[in-house]
């Protein structure tokens, strides 16, 4: 996260300008830098959270109530509070068992299982990894199932954004505002859409247009924001570094895999590997045990949580086994030398050991 002093100048402008929220002139420029990362046609709009970002790109996409919204179970719980809140009914489905995110191609079989008309899908970038965008746009082309990306931790993957794509700036993603997020899309009415569900359903006048939301970010949100991005290329750097640094010193283990590309084409801000299965606990367990956490980021799939056990659900294989066979390992921008030499080598001595 940025430092106070690299904060202080946007809270100055803060100070001038006297806006505090209700999309201020921090906010309209955070926005406009989101959108110049991606394409000249791009539109972004921020939103108070990463979750409420997801929300509106449902909502803005004007499907009937209860219409049924395909999702992974194998996606953080946000993904599924989101369909819910926006009056959507979530329909969880298996991923793939090597990307770990839903396959377009597989998809199209998938639907004709469903409990209903699927009218919208949700395809989840796993822990930042790049999406398949030519497929899902095919896919969106070829069904006529709208899609909405969660791309909440993929700020750094995205290239394009022919559909709407919800990102996370929580303080925990590699790109933070402390809490906070922002949609992309490619289409102006789209965005107004999703700025006046943000708002109330204001447009120009206090009249509510739609049902709408209390979803905007303020103006002390996007200074972080802003100023995250003002040192986005070091702290991209710096991931990638330490991500060279886990990948080389394990690079014996292999046991341990990486995702994909992860820390040479694109960066996040979490570490996920897979492990052989039947070494899961036993590892939480030693780690654990040399005062080394570790993280299940998303346990066993959305479907078993209390909150979402009675929704619809297919098959879930893929989910089932890399519940069994992923962990999420420290790993941070600033982690240093020591940290991932003593990891690395306990890691390698369990590995040797079993």
């Amino acid at each position: 996260m940025p430092s106070a002093d690299a904060i202080l100048p946007y809270l100055e402008r803060i100070d001038a300008s006297r806006q505090y929220s209700n999309f201020g002139p921090l906010v309209r420029e955070l926005e406009i830098r989101l959108a110049e990362r991606l394409a000249p046609d791009a539109h972004a709009v921020t939103a108070s959270s990463g979750t409420s970002a997801l929300v509106l790109g449902l909502m803005a996409l004007d499907l009937p109530r209860g219409a049924v919204c395909a999702l992974p179970s194998w996606t953080f719980v946000a993904t599924a509070h989101a369909v819910l809140a926006a009056g959507l009914t979530p329909w969880f489905i298996d991923v793939d068992a090597e990307t770990a995110m839903l396959d377009p191609q597989a998809c199209q079989t998938v639907l004709s299982r469903a409990p209903g008309k699927v009218r919208a899908i949700i395809p989840v970038c796993a822990h930042g990894a790049p999406l398949d965008v030519g497929g899902w746009a095919h896919f969106q082309s070829q069904t006529g199932v709208r899609v909405v990306v969660d791309a909440a931790a993929a700020h750094d993957s995205l290239t394009s954004a022919p559909f709407p794509m919800a990102v996370s700036l929580h303080a925990t993603k590699s790109l933070g505002a402390g809490e906070g997020g922002y949609v992309v899309c490619p289409d102006t009415d789209f965005a107004q859409r999703l700025r006046m569900l943000s708002s109330f359903g204001f447009n120009g006048s206090r009249e509510a247009q739609m049902i709408a939301q209390n979803a905007k970010m303020s103006e002390y949100a996007a200074a972080v924001a802003l100023s995250a991005m003002d040192s986005w290329a070091s702290t991209r750097l710096l991931y990638q570094q330490t991500a060279f640094k886990l990948r080389i010193a394990l690079k014996d283990v292999p046991q341990v895999q990486f995702q994909e590309g992860w820390g040479l084409r694109w960066v996040s801000s979490v570490c996920v590997v897979r492990i052989p299965a039947g070494t899961l606990a036993p590892l939480i367990a030693f780690l654990k045990a040399n005062d080394i956490d570790t993280r299940q980021w998303w346990g066993e799939g959305c479907h078993v949580s209390r909150a979402f056990a009675e929704l619809a659900r297919d098959d879930m294989p893929n989910t089932e086994h890399l519940a069994a066979t992923t962990l999420g390992l420290p790993y941070c921008a600033t982690m240093n030398d020591a940290q991932v030499s003593r990891l690395t080598g306990l890691l390698q001595q369990f590995f040797q050991d079993s």
